[in-house]
């Protein structure tokens, strides 16, 4: 089991985020119930990416640490869920307050994914260089509170048919606690597609397109 968080300060519960889309009630982001959080930014600009719209970091909706953990365990309080997804964007572009979320959401019982461009080795790469280096601030207490981690850039011409929730074969998934195993039922069967309409807007998440993108929503 991992260690108990501590309580959150108000620096932290104060830490900005800027949030692409959430999704308070999803089984197509990983193992179970889960509320699925997409940020906005990424550095990288992987064709095919199955979110564009997410990788400029100018938009996105202003929220901050608190805020999102309130939102999360209001719906928690409502309906257990299993975890929270944390994905984008890059989630480790926003790692100092997305940290102190992973770290209250595990507190309150729920396991924590992040899905990466970033692989593993690199980011153990960041948190090497210490804080002298130019990298992300929070990557080494952002991954200290995940549970399971997807890794890699998405690669287009390498897409993967048999893992769930996985985009290309070249990514990876690391179990870094034992909150998850392989073995368990919802590692198996095909893809999810979830459909919603909010606010007159239609969101879809999970793999809308199957393996891949139409044209008009390659990266920019």
């Amino acid at each position: 089991m991992p260690a108990p968080a501590p309580p959150m300060t108000e620096a932290d519960a104060a830490r900005p985020l800027a949030i692409g889309v959430e999704v308070a009630d999803t089984e197509a982001e990983g193992p179970g119930r889960r509320y699925a959080v997409w940020v906005q930014g990424c550095p990288m600009r992987c064709p095919g990416c199955c979110n564009p719209e997410l990788l400029p970091f100018r938009g996105g909706r202003p929220s901050t640490a608190g805020a999102l953990v309130e939102r999360i365990l209001a719906v928690h309080a409502r309906a257990p869920l299993v975890g929270v997804s944390l994905l984008g964007g890059e989630p480790f572009a926003q790692a100092e307050a997305l940290a102190v979320v992973a770290e209250a959401v595990r507190a309150a019982g729920l396991s924590v994914m992040v899905y990466s461009g970033y692989t593993l080795d690199e980011l153990r790469v960041q948190i090497e260089a210490g804080p002298e280096a130019d990298t992300n601030a929070g990557v080494e207490r952002l991954l200290a509170a995940t549970d399971l981690l997807c890794d890699g850039r998405y690669e287009r011409a390498r897409p993967d048919a048999e893992r769930r929730w996985i985009g290309s074969t070249n990514q990876r998934l690391h179990f870094l606690t034992t909150r998850h195993h392989p073995a368990e039922p919802d590692f198996g069967g095909g893809e999810t597609v979830e459909l919603r309409l909010v606010d007159g807007e239609l969101i879809i998440n999970g793999w809308p397109w199957g393996r891949g993108l139409p044209p008009d929503r390659e990266p920019r």
